[in-house]
């Protein structure tokens, strides 16, 4: 379920309102922020009515057909059905909001016009259809305005759903928008108007513009079907079918204050019949009434699904604001109040398309039969080459088998040969064995006599402490040393003869070991196993000699010394002169070292000494950092309560000026490409803005515009900051631009960027200025006076990113017109956003694209209409290779905007031989296959295909 939702719209005062109410006040009293509308009855009295928008008269028709429209089409993109309708009195104007075609001006284009921009920009045309109808209810007859011939069409209705259908209304295809817009002027030529006192175009009949949806629906959404279906019919595609009417009623007038006389009398006499058969459904309906007369009236019919049935509607009430017509805004008012109070229940309409699954079934089947063919002819030919292949083999089969078999017997002759040769190794094997005993026994002799060796040893050691003990009486036993050093060497000579033996035994066995290793070598290819383990233990055994061979050098060495020492015990007596200066040389280091101890203990005095000074410094430090961090704490208090002063002043959100030029070019952006941006706000973030205006507004009441912009030129920093926030805020809003560049704000915006050099002042109005460029009127002035020179300047002297993206912005904006290409090419605004790529910031870089695509769009529009010839402006300057080298970038709009350009570029036939020399040819086709838009495939196919020059060079590349 879901209410109507109604929004009323004022229509701003014209010349007969200015020159009939000059003396009086407006009726109506309008309250935008709070949503609400007062109606003065008189000087004393009012009342007030709450409505779900309420538009001044300077709301553009882009913020319209957002809120009152936009939801319903999404709506009927997604399956359900949907209403939108004007009502109100003649002249206020019902038909410039919903029928406008703006062909001078696309801002005021109407809801007809914007909704089918957003039907065709979100629907496949190669999968889903779009038809219209456009009727007119002249004098109670209905009529159709794309074949004035059918008039008096009947009105059909379903006996089970109740849902109408007009069987002789002409339907319409709808290829794209400048289709659709064709047809509108068809059918707005056809449709019946005159000249009345109250409208010099009054409409005469109720217009109603009927569009049908066939989308296919995807495979996720067929996945949300009940499993029952699923089982049953999982394989059958679904499609929703969708309508959307869009009724321009005619307006309710007087006859009294018309005029109207003759034919013009009899069709007001109709307007208003129907007009109160309307308001009676509406009554009724707000009244739960248990019968609605929607039979008193064609009107009602076609409108009966629109209030109480399953459709979403929007209304939009227009009222003017002359109290000459107070009866007439009273009573729109109370129809948009009592239409608040209808509910409908929306509902969703999906069918199974057998149509497509019939064609695809179609498909598949011959498809199939065709692949049966080509694998039977496949299989037989197969057949032959395995048939073929097999007797290839089967012959080589044999001759392998013979080779086979005559090799087989030559290995047997091999293998007995082998089998002689491995019994005549296994005999020398144990000859080899019974020779390596022999060894075994006297390597055995051979650690014996190392045993004794170790004896000797430490019987020497014994020897040497006992003569360590000795050196203590020298004279006494010295004879006693003489007779052991006597017996000493007779077993040292003996120990001598000792090692000359074991040295020769030694070197027999090394000449023994050399020869079995000769002997092992000739049977080393036919036994390497066993010899390998023979030489790992003859190894070990040469190793085991060398060692004892060293011990035994070692003890000879030990002897020596011993000899050594009992020659010196010999000289001892001599000695003892040497042994008293000794003592004295001891004594002298004995009282050095006690001066150096006391030294030392005077030095960890002093050691300690220092530690304590330096705890004690220590602490001070710790009571001078508590100090610091308490007077820290004062200071940021004290700025805590400076921030809290300084909330009601607009100052120190920088950021806010920034997310709001920022989509507001956003905005532009889309718009100027033809797409639809849908801004999904969060309930915070309105609430901080509506405060932020709500403060600027104040500030400029209060203060002056004329004054704030003076505040600009002052010399405090500080004071130009935040006046250029101030305004920077202001020009934010459509409603403000006029008026700021009226009183100088724009030339004093340029006079900052020429003189200052501010990060924040430059960075801030670069912003200011990209808002007031979405003007298309402010865009001539700014070019006019060296605004592009300015901001290529500030550009090229500054490296920071948001203030590179709010210039890349105010340039892409400029883009967006095609009378200042020229210019703007002259002045360096191409080259200082090709410059301005160089910093890497991903928002500089969308910005830069998005101008590229604005610049390329505009261009070949101007090409389409006839007003542009020659080779596109952004050639020379390098942009094409730019966008060949970015086109694959991770950024998906920065990807989509250069792809859009490269697509309109090719549409300049005069730009064919740079694309094929760049290489750019290439990338548009991938883009055609490739891109993730649909829109962009298909823009850039239907270039490939219509230019003679990519056709030919496609040609030659498939060759």
């Amino acid at each position: 379920p879901g209410r109507v939702r109604v929004a009323v719209r004022l229509r701003p005062r014209n010349a007969e309102d200015l020159l009939s109410d000059a003396d009086f006040a407006d009726c109506v009293e309008l309250q935008p922020e709070l949503k609400r509308l007062k109606l003065r009855k008189n000087n004393w009295s009012s009342e007030s009515y709450k409505f779900d928008e309420v538009f001044t008269g300077t709301a553009s028709q882009k913020r319209v057909y957002e809120v009152v429209a936009k939801p319903v089409v999404e709506s009927v993109l997604s399956g359900y059905n949907g209403t939108v309708m004007a009502y109100g009195q003649t002249g206020t104007g019902k038909t410039f909001t919903l029928g406008r075609l703006g062909k001078d001006d696309a801002s005021e284009r109407g809801i007809m016009v914007r909704a089918l921009e957003d039907i065709v920009a979100n629907v496949s045309l190669a999968s889903d259809t779009v038809e219209i109808s456009y009727l007119q209810l002249y004098m109670e007859s209905i009529q159709d305005l794309l074949a004035p011939e059918k008039t008096n069409i009947t009105i059909n209705e379903d006996p089970k759903t109740g849902e109408v259908s007009l069987p002789g209304a002409v339907t319409v295809k709808v290829q794209d928008l400048d289709h659709f817009v064709e047809l509108l002027q068809i059918g707005e030529g056809n449709r019946h108007s005159a000249n009345t006192k109250l409208n010099t175009e009054s409409s005469r009949s109720h217009a109603i513009l009927m569009v049908y949806i066939r989308r296919s629906v995807p495979e996720k959404v067929e996945d949300d079907i009940n499993s029952q279906d699923r089982k049953t019919k999982s394989k059958l595609p679904l499609v929703r079918k969708s309508k959307l009417l869009i009724v321009d009623l005619a307006g309710s007038e007087r006859l009294d204050k018309s005029g109207s006389e003759g034919l013009l009398l009899e069709e007001a006499k109709f307007i208003n019949l129907s007009l109160t058969s309307l308001g009676k459904c509406i009554n009724a309906l707000a009244e739960n009434s248990p019968h609605i007369p929607t039979r008193d009236s064609k009107l009602t019919r076609l409108l009966r699904d629109s209030f109480g049935g399953s459709a979403r509607t929007s209304l939009i009430i227009t009222i003017g604001p002359s109290s000459r017509h107070l009866a007439e805004t009273t009573s729109t008012i109370m129809f948009g109040q009592r239409a608040m109070k209808i509910v409908n229940v929306v509902k969703l309409k999906e069918e199974f398309d057998y149509e497509s699954l019939c064609r695809k079934l179609e498909t598949q089947v011959d498809h199939l039969t065709a692949e049966i063919d080509r694998q039977q002819k496949l299989r037989e030919s197969e057949k032959y080459d395995l048939e073929k292949r097999l007797w290839d083999c089967h012959d080589s089969f044999n001759e392998t088998r013979k080779n086979l078999v005559t090799r087989s017997e030559l290995l047997e002759q091999k293998n007995t040969r082998l089998e002689l040769d491995i019994e005549e190794a296994l005999a020398e094997l144990n000859c080899q064995k019974d020779q390596n005993s022999l060894l075994e026994d006297k390597i055995a002799d051979l650690e014996m006599s190392l045993k004794q060796n170790k004896q000797n040893q430490l019987e020497n050691s014994t020897y040497q402490k006992v003569l360590a003990d000795t050196t203590q009486m020298y004279e006494k036993k010295i004879a006693e040393l003489m007779k052991q050093l006597e017996v000493e060497r007779a077993k040292s000579e003996s120990a001598e003869e000792q090692l000359d033996a074991t040295k020769k035994l030694s070197d027999e066995h090394k000449k023994l070991i050399q020869h079995h290793e000769m002997e092992n070598s000739k049977y080393q290819m036919a036994l390497a196993d066993t010899t390998q383990m023979y030489e790992m233990k003859i190894t070990e055994l040469t190793k085991q000699l060398e060692d004892e061979h060293t011990r035994f050098e070692g003890a000879q060495e030990q002897l020596d010394l011993a000899n050594m020492l009992l020659a010196d015990y010999q000289n001892s007596t001599q000695g003892q002169d040497e042994t008293s200066e000794l003592r004295l040389k001891l004594e002298e280091m004995y009282r050095l070292h006690e001066s150096t101890v006391n030294e030392l203990q005077s030095l960890k005095a002093e050691f300690k000494d220092q530690i304590q000074e330096k705890e004690a410094i220590s602490e001070k430090l710790y009571a001078v950092q508590e100090k610091l961090s308490a007077e820290e704490k004062r200071r940021k208090a004290i700025e805590h309560e400076l921030v809290n002063l300084k909330k009601g002043a607009p100052e120190g959100d920088k950021h806010f000026e920034d997310k709001k030029s920022y989509m507001k070019e956003n905005i532009r952006g889309t718009s100027l490409l033809g797409t639809s941006a849908i801004l999904n706000k969060s309930g915070t973030l309105r609430v901080s803005q509506s405060a932020q205006r709500a403060t600027i507004a104040k500030i400029c009441e209060e203060v002056g515009l004329q004054k704030i912009i003076q505040l600009l030129t002052s010399e405090d920093s500080d004071v130009q900051i935040h006046a250029v926030k101030v305004i920077a805020n202001l020009a934010a809003e459509d409603v403000n631009q006029e008026s700021i560049v009226e009183e100088g704000g724009l030339d004093a915006l340029l006079m900052m960027l020429r003189s200052s050099q501010n990060a924040t002042i430059l960075r801030v109005a670069s912003g200011a200025i990209a808002n007031l460029a979405m003007n298309e009127m402010n865009q001539g002035l700014i070019m006019s006076r060296g605004g592009a020179k300015l901001l290529a300047k500030t550009a090229s002297g500054t490296d920071d990113p948001q203030t590179l993206r709010m210039v890349a912005g105010a340039l892409a904006n400029l883009c967006g017109n095609e009378k200042l290409h020229t210019m703007l090419k002259e002045d360096g605004g191409i080259k200082a956003m090709l410059g301005m790529v160089r910093s890497g910031n991903s928002d500089v870089v969308a910005q830069v694209a998005r101008g590229l695509a604005n610049f390329a769009k505009c261009e070949s529009r101007a090409m389409v209409q006839g007003h542009r010839k020659g080779r596109s402006l952004l050639m020379e300057d390098h942009v094409l290779e730019w966008l060949i080298d970015n086109c694959n970038t991770t950024s998906a709009s920065t990807r989509r905007h250069i792809e859009l350009a490269l697509s309109h570029l090719a549409q300049n036939e005069d730009n064919a031989r740079d694309f094929i020399s760049s290489g750019a040819l290439q990338e548009l086709q991938r883009i055609s296959n490739e891109s993730s838009r649909e829109d962009i495939r298909n823009l850039a196919k239907k270039m490939l295909k219509s230019n003679p020059v990519f056709q030919g060079e496609m040609r030659l590349g498939q060759q």
